[in-house]
C-alpha cells in the first residue's frame, strides 16, 4: 500500500466550508474541492431557480437532496421530477438538466460536479471557460440516461451488519447510502490510490480517523479522503449510523461490495 505522508482527509463540522453565496434567496457553501471532485452545499428558499438548462460535456452534474423538494428538469425530452429527502439524481455528460425549488418551503441539497472542472472558480466569477454548454439542437441524451434514485428503489445490498442502497453506479461517480448497526466493526485504516473517498453523515455519531486522531461526529459533518490519504470509519456509540458514500472516480468500489 502506497501512502502519501503529505496528503490528509478534509473534515467539515456542520456550517463549515467556504461561504460563495448567503442571503435570503439562497446560500451556497463549499464542502470539499478537489481534482477528482467538488461538492457543495446550496440551501433555496421559495421560489429560487437555477441556472438555465444546460449540459456539461466532460463531467457529471449530480445532487443529493437533504430537506425539502428539489424540481429537477432531466433530458432531451426535459422530463420534469421532484425530488425528495434521500433521492440522489445525476445528469452524466452531454445530459441536459437544471433545477429550482418549487416549492413553499426552503430545500436544502448537496450538488457534486465530478470530477470538478474548475467548478469551484465558476461559482466564483473566475472561470468563464467552465464546462458548460447550451443544449444541442438534439436536446442531448434522454431521460433515460440520467440517473433518479430514491433509497426505496434503489438496488440494496445486505450485509452481516449493514445495508447499502446504491444510488448512483456512472463512470465517473458511484453514491451509496450506507446505514451500519451498532455491532459494525469499522474500516480499518486505508488509502485509494486512484480516487476519492468521501462521506456526508445522515445520521447518528460517527468516528473517522483524521491522521492518527480519532474525530467523533455527527449529522451534518462531510469528510472526504483524497487519494493517498489515509482513513477509516467506526460506529461511534450503541445507536446505528447512516451516511452517503461517494466514490469519485468509482474504482470498482460496488463491485466489491456485491461480491
Amino acid at each position: 500500500m502506497r501512502v502519501e505522508l503529505d496528503v490528509h482527509p478534509l473534515l467539515l463540522a456542520p456550517g463549515e466550508g467556504e461561504i460563495v453565496t448567503d442571503r435570503p434567496a439562497k446560500t451556497l457553501r463549499i464542502l470539499g474541492e478537489l481534482d477528482e471532485a467538488i461538492v457543495t452545499w446550496f440551501r433555496y428558499a421559495p421560489g429560487e431557480k437555477g441556472p438555465d438548462a444546460h449540459v456539461h460535456h466532460h463531467h457529471t452534474d449530480a445532487f443529493y437532496v437533504l430537506e425539502g423538494e428539489l424540481e429537477l428538469t432531466l433530458g432531451a425530452e426535459r422530463k420534469v421530477v421532484t425530488a425528495q429527502p434521500g433521492t440522489f439524481a445525476a445528469a452524466p455528460p452531454d445530459t441536459l438538466h437544471t433545477f429550482r425549488n418549487a416549492s413553499a418551503d426552503q430545500v436544502v441539497f448537496l450538488n457534486l460536479h465530478v470530477p470538478s472542472m474548475g467548478f469551484g472558480d465558476h461559482i466564483r466569477g473566475k472561470n468563464d471557460a467552465f464546462d458548460q454548454h447550451d443544449p444541442p439542437a438534439d436536446g442531448g441524451r434522454p431521460f433515460a440516461d440520467a440517473v433518479l434514485t430514491t433509497p426505496a428503489d434503489a438496488e440494496t445490498l445486505e450485509h452481516e451488519a449493514s445495508t447499502h442502497r446504491v444510488l448512483c453506479d456512472l463512470p465517473q461517480l458511484t453514491a451509496i447510502d450506507m446505514t451500519f448497526q451498532p455491532e459494525f466493526e469499522g474500516v480499518d485504516p486505508h488509502t485509494h490510490a486512484d480516487h476519492v473517498d468521501a462521506f456526508y453523515v445522515l445520521e447518528g455519531q460517527v468516528e473517522f480517523r483524521v491522521g492518527d486522531e480519532p474525530r467523533v461526529v455527527g449529522p451534518g459533518t462531510f469528510f472526504a479522503a483524497p487519494p493517498g490519504a489515509v482513513h477509516g470509519f467506526r460506529n461511534a456509540d450503541a445507536d446505528p449510523i447512516r451516511v452517503l458514500n461517494l466514490h469519485a472516480p468509482p474504482g470498482g468500489f460496488v463491485d466489491r461490495l456485491r461480491a
